[in-house]
């Protein structure tokens, strides 16, 4: 059925914002510094990166990350501005990505690994893995018990436990599986399924074994910046032994994708603090004080050290000691979970929390190799989350910072603050920012980028919170800025923007998608504004400048004088402004309606609507979902004269959120009512062969890797394969 109504908590993106927002101070684009991350014995001041426990993290930001360390070679040909320099070793892994267009056809022909969101930089979802399978059944979990009866279970490899919301897309890399959620899943002791965190799991391939969580604790401003539960939505990139994504705190970060079961503890991240257990001062009897005297007198505090073993690092035998700072900081040596470590205690504000400092006993957790805090570095403000699948081009990363409105959605915190940057993926440096958006920004940002060559030029695609699509020239730009080749406005010059999603102009939730010389891009909102009109565009990337479909212009007599872009209304008629046609438009055809029964009449089958998916096209193919539930089949490449070419609509009957999979002959999409349609890949295929139910809902997007299926549904990993 069609559901209307959303619980606040299963939104991506929060509309009705509650708490206060501290504006970061803007400190410039410079690289992260180079420095080992000990647990520190001197008291925590606000700038420290470190939280104090699981209900009340600490405000500080502080940039941790790598300086020095040299860039890594480009394999095959590049373009002039990627000479490569020095060394390619990063602590001892040699990170290496070729540019090469042929190698963008290998990869999604291979039918093997599927390293990042799309599974290349063209964010093409069409894997060429074969011997799919077209039905299963995931069984039934019984919801008290989480016991899994088996009796009916078909095509299922294995399954394993994700958080309570799940929206992060699948990545398959040498041999694990990664997925971005929440941390209801409670894999680690010290964060107990009670603990909102967002959290990257990492799953070996074979058997769905857990291997290693990254957590990040909730930003201390609350759901302004950091919604509650949505955990991490975006998905990682992987090359080698090195893993980039976004948190949900802001930050980009580089981890090892071995953890620490390489037992090493790479770096320049080294020693990273990581929050153990604490004991709250109630403001009810004397534990509080009784456990600070029993410190400063060289006692571990019974009440604080039961919390420490609920964590999994029980005391074995007597633990010295040591006052650093009386009342403040202590630090405790000896044999916790079976290691011999050094503790550091703190009391800070009305809690005494113990920190350890992460290293190869510490298997399941990530080991980071460099972090780069956008709301410290560049002055960034997200809007209710921070989420961007980065991608790469060579030793260049291309992230969207999601910096966005406050919670009054009238409000523009950081209108300097950048939208776009690239960085070097190996240190960290940031070679180019950019914030065309300006102050037009709508909502928030938190589409991806995509890169992609066109008659030899490398294009990075960004989708800005304006609705406009951005491209510039995938190099380190500039002194600091980059080439701005052509922008596009998705959305008509007289749609308005009004808050809630009343409204007709829309955002770029969704990732272009580049494809046979083309790009793609559908627009939508964030998914508590609700169905709405939505558009699909097929662009041409080869011309320069404002290539929209239309010009703003103000009549006045014979003239047309242009006039800059509005946030809400770019074109207002009432007050003698007209959209005139684009000579240098670059749209190649435009989907919003479409009369295919010729009735005269626009039927709820024969729309585009708002949609977050984004388009897979396969043997010009191109198949989208759009958020209303249907699921829209078009020619690529449309008429010569502009005009889309649809094949045909199949209605879910229930709200869609992510994208279509085309692999070995099938599509497959999913819905919110968990069902996912399975259709077999043609034009006059119009219904599915099979219709499956996951148990619960489908927020993300089937992806296929290595002769297997991987569905994450709200709170579960599946790896399907035919038996």
């Amino acid at each position: 059925m069609r559901q209307n109504e959303f619980s606040a908590t299963m939104m991506i993106l929060g509309s009705l914002i509650l708490g206060s927002i501290t504006t970061a101070s803007l400190s410039g684009c410079k690289p992260p510094q180079s420095t080992d991350v000990n647990v520190s014995t001197e008291p925590l001041d606000s700038g420290d990166n470190v939280t104090t426990g699981v209900e009340t993290p600490i405000s500080g930001n502080t940039t941790v990350g790598a300086a020095g360390v040299v860039e890594t070679p480009l394999a095959g040909s590049a373009p002039e501005s990627f000479e490569a320099q020095g060394s390619s070793e990063v602590q001892g892994s040699t990170l290496t990505a070729s540019v090469a267009e042929d190698s963008v056809e290998k990869i999604m022909a291979a039918g093997g690994d599927w390293p990042q969101w799309g599974g290349t930089r063209v964010r093409n979802n069409v894997p060429g893995v074969t011997g799919l399978p077209e039905s299963w059944n995931t069984g039934r979990f019984d919801r008290r018990t989480g016991e899994w009866d088996k009796s009916r279970v078909e095509n299922i490899r294995w399954y394993a436990n994700l958080g309570s919301q799940t929206y992060g897309n699948p990545v398959v890399a040498d041999g694990q599986v990664y997925v971005g959620t929440n941390n209801g899943a409670g894999y680690l002791k010290r964060y107990p399924a009670k603990v909102d965190l967002g959290c990257l799991l990492a799953f070996d391939e074979e058997n769905g074994d857990f291997l290693w969580q990254h957590s990040s604790e909730k930003l201390i401003t609350g759901r302004v910046h950091d919604w509650p539960l949505q955990g991490i939505c975006c998905a990682p990139l992987v090359e080698g032994e090195r893993l980039w994504f976004v948190t949900s705190r802001g930050e980009v970060r580089c981890l090892d994708t071995k953890g620490f079961y390489d037992n090493e503890d790479d770096g320049p991240v080294k020693n990273e603090p990581a929050f153990v257990a604490s004991i709250m001062d109630t403001g009810e009897g004397n534990t509080f004080e009784e456990a600070l005297a029993e410190l400063n007198g060289g006692t571990f505090p019974a009440a604080l050290l039961e919390q420490v073993a609920q964590a999994g690092e029980a005391a074995e035998g007597d633990a010295a000691i040591k006052t650093v700072t009386e009342n403040k900081v202590w630090t405790a040596t000896g044999n916790f979970g079976g290691v011999d470590r050094e503790l550091t205690i703190k009391q800070i504000g009305p809690r005494i929390s113990v920190f350890k400092a992460l290293g190869v006993n510490d298997k399941n957790d990530a080991d980071t190799i460099w972090v780069f805090n956008m709301m410290t570095e560049l002055g960034t403000s997200q809007h209710n989350m921070c989420s961007c699948s980065v991608t790469s081009y060579g030793d260049l990363l291309f992230v969207n910072t999601s910096n966005g409105q406050d919670e009054s959605h009238g409000n523009l915190p950081a209108p300097d603050a950048p939208s776009f940057f690239c960085m070097n993926k190996n240190t960290g440096e940031v070679y180019w920012t950019d914030n065309s958006p300006g102050t037009n920004i709508l909502h928030g940002q938190w589409s991806s980028p995509t890169v992609a060559e066109f008659n030899g030029v490398p294009q990075v695609l960004f989708c800005g919170g304006d609705g406009w699509l951005y491209s510039f020239r995938a190099d380190r730009g500039t002194d600091g800025n980059p080439e701005l080749l052509w922008k596009f406005d998705c959305n008509p010059k007289t749609s308005k923007w009004i808050l809630g999603g009343e409204g007709t102009r829309n955002n770029l939730i969704g990732t272009p998608v580049a494809y046979d010389g083309r790009v793609y891009i559908g627009v939508g909102q964030d998914p508590e504004h609700q169905e709405g009109e939505g558009h699909l565009w097929c662009i041409d990337p080869n011309k320069r400048g404002d290539v929209s479909p239309q010009l703003a212009v103000r009549i006045e007599g014979d003239k047309r004088v242009p006039i800059p872009h509005k946030r809400i209304q770019a074109v207002e008629p009432e007050k003698g402004e007209a959209a005139i046609d684009n000579p240098n438009s670059a749209a190649l055809w435009h989907y919003g309606q479409q009369d295919q029964d010729g009735d005269g009449n626009i039927d709820f089958e024969e729309e585009m609507h708002r949609t977050c998916g984004t388009v897979a096209i396969k043997d010009g193919l191109l198949y989208i979902a759009d958020f209303s539930g249907l699921v829209h089949c078009l020619d690529a490449k449309g008429t010569d004269d502009g005009q889309p070419i649809v094949h045909f609509t199949y209605d879910m009957l229930a709200q869609s959120w992510g994208s279509a999979l085309i692999s070995d002959g099938k599509v497959y999409v999913g819905d919110e009512d968990g069902d996912v349609c399975v259709f077999e890949l043609g034009k006059d295929n119009a219904e599915p062969i099979e219709e499956i139910n996951m148990g619960t809902s489908v927020y993300s997007t089937p992806v296929a890797a290595n002769g297997r299926l991987y569905i994450s549904t709200k709170d579960k990993l599946f790896a399907i394969e035919q038996e």
